[in-house]
């Protein structure tokens, strides 16, 4: 709960006169994480082996790290290491759950308490719709965006052009830091859901709090609004049906997809005019938004083929946003690449596709809470690929903590039978 309440906790507590405890408030989550990283490596009784993602992710910290430590680029040292820490964070995380022992989380407990949590969020959201006003005007969201990085409130409701569309649809964020965060969480818990629910011989074994939760994410992501979570959503389901061998879903999915295209076409147009304009303008990309996003790629991959080895932490994603001096900020990969380079932003996707490869080869010959932790996981990078398109990802403490928590228990839970295949049988 405290991760996606934590830009609100922060807002609040500014609201309400506690602004002199946010310093201490801000630093609490990494210092979380490095405690548990510390602790489980003093706790290790065992030589752990690193695995190729292993050295790749050690790879990409150290080099990151390099553009800290060297006078590369236009920034100081203090918002060059704020810069690292939005990037590069993730590696500590990893690793956090690369060293911790599997056999002491019970795994389906906490996959649903973040389902629980996520059903907190879409009672939120019933509460801004009913309401019709963004719970971020109660939180004091904008003065603390304003105070602690120099953004100033914009769009029409007094926050910013993210809570809202082109066209002046309501985008709604719960009480995570933003719309675009709250349907990456969607997807979050999709993924949590699917890996909760589907057993050893890959059936789906709903019980209420499953379908509440199943409920609870298709109500958020059609009012968060967002378009790359939106598809990401469907892809999901899409690929779930495909790795669990479920031609019932697939058919249901086609089918399903005929309807939303009948009904766009002879619905949507008289129901609701602003909708359709919205969809319309994304599919041909005549979207303010869109194009937006666009010209960022264009901005930041000609940065990237101009400098290949970057320009520098800080350049590209929050630090220059809150500097108004962005290239290329609206898109993971180009951040990495404007910042650090083309061997950062090769680790960095690499990296991506190792887990998708992994976790689609490994689910198969899994059971218990491992199938479970590989389903969430795959589901969860393949559904990360759009919204990482369209948004610095990794900045939100939600999303990259826990992915990226499962991504190593994931990898030590699969080295130990990877290492006893590959020991030498005795004759």
């Amino acid at each position: 709960m405290g991760l996606p309440i934590y830009t609100t906790s922060l807002s609040v507590a500014l609201q309400l006169g506690f602004g002199s405890i946010i310093p201490f408030m801000q630093p609490l989550k990494e210092l979380i994480i490095l405690i548990t990283l510390g602790t489980s490596i003093w706790e290790l009784n065992r030589r752990i082996r690193l695995q190729s993602v292993d050295y790749a992710i050690l790879a990409f910290f150290i080099y990151t790290l390099l553009y800290v430590l060297l006078p590369i680029g236009t920034y100081g040292f203090v918002n060059k290491l704020i810069a690292f820490k939005s990037s590069s964070f993730f590696t500590f995380i990893y690793f956090a759950g690369r060293f911790f022992d599997p056999a002491k989380i019970y795994i389906s407990k906490y996959f649903h308490y973040i389902l629980a949590v996520f059903i907190c969020a879409a009672a939120v959201l019933f509460f801004e719709i009913i309401t019709d006003q963004h719970f971020q005007n109660l939180t004091g969201y904008a003065d603390y965006n304003f105070y602690y990085f120099n953004q100033e409130a914009s769009g029409n409701y007094g926050l910013s052009w993210t809570f809202e569309t082109s066209n002046g649809l309501k985008r709604f964020g719960s009480f995570f830091a933003n719309p675009l965060e709250f349907a990456a969480a969607t997807l979050l818990a999709l993924a949590i859901t699917a890996g909760l629910y589907t057993t050893d011989d890959n059936q789906i074994k709903l019980d209420k709090f499953g379908i509440l939760a199943i409920i609870a994410t298709q109500f958020a992501i059609f009012f968060a609004l967002s378009r790359s979570s939106l598809a990401s959503y469907f892809i999901m389901i899409f690929i779930y049906a495909l790795i669990t061998k479920k031609k019932i879903v697939l058919n249901i999915i086609y089918g399903l997809g005929i309807m939303v295209v009948l009904y766009f076409i002879f619905f949507m147009l008289i129901m609701n005019p602003d909708l359709y304009e919205f969809v319309m303008e994304t599919i041909t990309f005549t979207n303010p938004s869109s194009i937006g996003h666009v010209l960022a790629w264009i901005e930041g991959a000609e940065a990237i083929l101009a400098n290949p080895l970057g320009l520098g932490l800080g350049n590209s994603g929050r630090v220059a946003s809150s500097l108004s001096d962005t290239v290329g900020g609206e898109n993971q990969y180009i951040i990495i690449g404007v910042q650090t380079g083309i061997i950062t932003l090769i680790l960095y996707l690499w990296i991506h596709l190792y887990f998708i490869k992994t976790c689609w080869e490994w689910y198969p010959k899994l059971t218990g809470k491992e199938k479970q932790v590989c389903l969430s996981l795959l589901l969860m990078k393949i559904g990360f690929i759009i919204p990482l398109l369209t948004s610095e990802l990794e900045s939100s403490v939600y999303i990259s903590y826990l992915s990226w928590f499962l991504s190593g228990l994931f990898i030590h839970m699969i080295s130990e039978p990877k290492l006893k295949e590959q020991e030498p049988k005795i004759v």
